[in-house]
């Protein structure tokens, strides 16, 4: 164990009481090591949730014997999902397809609008999404989401008189291990794991990464506070995944509150750039640097990484990368995004595919539908548009040029892959864009630009927290310039 921090020395004294904790810890300020210090501190038998396999895997490299580590997909899965593992993965198929095998077969009417049974049949399975996200216990009318052109409370909620209907019957399908009409998800396991109220047998709980974590996790972690000592550990300025649910649980959980604000990544020269970021974010830490790390910001010809907005920003870079010469790799590999382009094209050319996840499509266009409409298939939205930008053929010429990351000139990624990740030099993409002007101005009589979007802000700061040696700031270099509020007053940022 390096030597602890005051920070390290208070954590481990205060988790040495037993009293709960809940530990912001910035980025790259030692929240691992500072975890295996509290679990080296005793002889007690732990739990470490993860938010994903590959953190967990490295804690358990890292952590005493005593600790388990786990995701908590993993954990419900070792008690209850695998009952369904014959459901699991299985072909993707379109909404309307599904909500035919509930019995929704025509349009409803609601005022002034025709609801079709494609729209019905989307909105349906959202709710069961939704619901499965939430700590509560039954599908209930909040669950069914809101359509624009239904604003007013008594449409939706005859909306909700029919959705739930069809709703509560998907998850009545979804109860069958065997088989069903609705695509089995992780997530309808972890749902139906939560509903038994389980115990999980530990003397003490550390939940990482707990400001990306969904109110379904929240419940089963709060529900241990009678036997285990709870120990909530993340950054809130890096809840990024609002979109699938979560929300950062951290600021309102009843527990000793401390911080880790000492990054052991990079120098004080970016811990400037991270603060901007976190003023921005309305974050509750601010990040010191270490002077022993001479982390210099500045154009970067060479970088190690680029880090992009987009899943299109980080291709397009990718093709730029490649046609100057260089060795480009792409997080987390290209096998997948080029089976799916061979697939695209077989379906663009008029042909089906035995791809598993597009297998049930006649056509492309079936398939752009169900990206852009249904619940279910957002998250191949970004594919859908690689593949409307820049062509099936581009891509998967693109992807037989790309090489593994230990033998790549630079890695490309997208700032959500990279969280959690670091390399020594950093650029940031072109796709971020800074924020729309408004219609007013200020003394000197320019347009004042809209807030920055906390999400963006937040997406931001993770993207420009990644780099050890020297960031280029490239698509965010509009900050430099960015107007702030202060006082009253509008000033440049310096």
């Amino acid at each position: 164990m390096p030597t602890p921090t005051d920070e390290q020395v208070q954590a481990t004294d205060t988790f040495r009481t037993g009293r709960h904790l809940v530990l912001q810890a910035g980025a790259g300020t030692g929240k691992t090591t500072t975890l295996a210090m509290l679990a080296a501190s005793t002889k007690r038998r732990g739990r470490y949730i993860a938010f994903n396999k590959d953190i967990a895997h490295d804690a358990a490299t890292r952590f005493p014997r005593t600790v388990m580590c786990k995701t908590a997909h993993a954990t419900a899965y070792a008690a209850l999902g695998h009952r369904y593992a014959d459901r699991l993965n299985g072909p993707r198929q379109p909404a309307w397809r599904t909500g035919q095998a509930l019995g929704i077969n025509q349009p409803i009417r609601i005022g002034d609008d025709e609801i079709s049974h494609k729209t019905l049949s989307h909105t349906v399975l959202r709710t069961v999404t939704r619901f499965c996200y939430s700590a509560d216990r039954v599908l209930a009318r909040h669950h069914v989401p809101h359509l624009r052109r239904l604003a007013s409370p008594a449409e939706h909620a005859q909306l909700a008189d029919v959705a739930l209907p069809f709703a509560t019957k998907a998850w009545a399908d979804l109860q069958n291990p065997a088989h069903g009409a609705v695509r089995f998800e992780h997530d309808h396991y972890l749902k139906m794991w939560a509903l038994t109220e389980p115990k999980i047998e530990a003397d003490f709980l550390f939940l990482d990464e707990a400001q990306d974590t969904n109110p379904v996790l929240e419940q089963v972690f709060n529900a241990q506070r009678d036997h285990a000592q709870l120990v909530m550990v993340g950054d809130s300025a890096q809840a990024i995944y609002g979109w699938r649910g979560a929300g950062d649980v951290m600021t309102d959980f009843d527990a000793t509150a401390l911080t880790l604000t000492r990054s052991f990544r990079f120098g004080p020269l970016l811990a400037e750039q991270a603060n901007r970021w976190l003023e921005l974010a309305e974050a509750p830490i601010r990040l010191t640097g270490s002077e022993s790390i001479p982390t210099e910001v500045g154009d970067i010809a060479n970088p190690d990484a680029v880090l992009c907005r987009t899943n299109i920003g980080a291709m397009a870079e990718v093709m730029r990368l490649l046609s100057e010469g260089h060795r480009v790799a792409l997080a987390r590999g290209g096998h997948t995004l080029a089976a799916l382009a061979l697939a695209a094209r077989d379906l663009k050319e008029g042909r089906r595919t035995s791809h598993p996840e597009l297998v049930l499509f006649a056509s492309w266009g079936d398939v752009q539908d169900y990206a852009m409409y249904d619940p279910a298939g957002g998250d191949l939205q970004p594919f859908v548009d690689l593949v409307d930008t820049h062509g099936s053929d581009a891509i998967l010429a693109a992807v037989d040029e790309l090489t593994d990351e230990d033998h790549a000139d630079v890695t490309v990624s997208t700032a959500h892959k990279a969280k959690g990740r670091e390399w020594p030099t950093v650029r940031i993409g072109e796709d971020f864009p800074p924020p729309k002007d408004t219609d007013q101005l200020d003394a000197k009589g320019h347009l004042i630009p809209e807030p920055v979007n906390d999400t963006d802000a937040r997406l931001a700061y993770v993207a420009v927290t990644r780099a050890r040696q020297r960031l280029d700031l490239g698509g965010l270099s509009w900050i430099d310039t960015l107007p702030v509020a202060r006082s009253g007053q509008v000033v440049v940022a310096q």
